[in-house]
């Protein structure tokens, strides 16, 4: 079952709003919000060569209700402060990561958790933009060619993961080397 919520954003001041229920928390008439249907992620993904991991977006109202908890949860949001073992990746709502060597160490790690048979998590708020291109970079880290890996990702996760042109272009040329 698919839950869906209208939400509202500003790129600009980075903050959210439930667009059905809260009033906007930019206040700001210059800024452009977006208007975007979300839907809740608890997904399982098998990367390339088989390895399996869970995509989340983070749920206000049970962020942290699962049927199985995870061993490790890799979160792109620092929303994310669940009771069991995480970390964090700094990394813009719409944005990339600040560090793209220690995303790539960090993700070299969680599919390392994946493959010796852990339960993984991994998301940001939404489960798109930065959960998307996290999972493209896995894919392509799990030999799946970079440049094709997006696509991957939106046919075999989600048709709306990967948000940006920048995002895109990042993940081509993380890997291009």
């Amino acid at each position: 079952m698919v839950e869906i919520r209208r939400a509202v954003a500003c790129a600009e001041c980075g903050l959210y709003w439930d667009g059905g229920s809260e009033p906007p928390r930019c206040r700001n008439g210059n800024h452009e919000h977006r208007v975007f249907e979300v839907h809740r992620h608890l997904d399982p993904v098998v990367l390339p060569g088989g390895t399996r991991l869970t995509a989340a977006s983070f749920d206000q109202a049970a962020p942290y209700v699962r049927a199985r908890v995870p061993d490790y949860g890799l979160y792109l949001d620092p929303r994310w402060q669940p009771p069991w073992d995480h970390g964090h990746i700094c990394w813009p709502d719409f944005g990339l990561p600040t560090d793209a060597d220690a995303l790539t160490r960090t993700l070299r790690a969680v599919l390392e958790r994946a493959r010796s048979g852990q339960d993984v998590e991994m998301g940001c708020l939404g489960g798109h933009g930065r959960t998307g291109t996290a999972l493209s970079c896995l894919a392509a880290l799990s030999g799946h060619p970079a440049r094709e890996a997006v696509a991957w990702v939106r046919s075999g996760y989600c048709a709306k993961a990967v948000e940006t042109p920048e995002q895109e272009a990042f993940v081509a040329a993380l890997f291009s080397s």
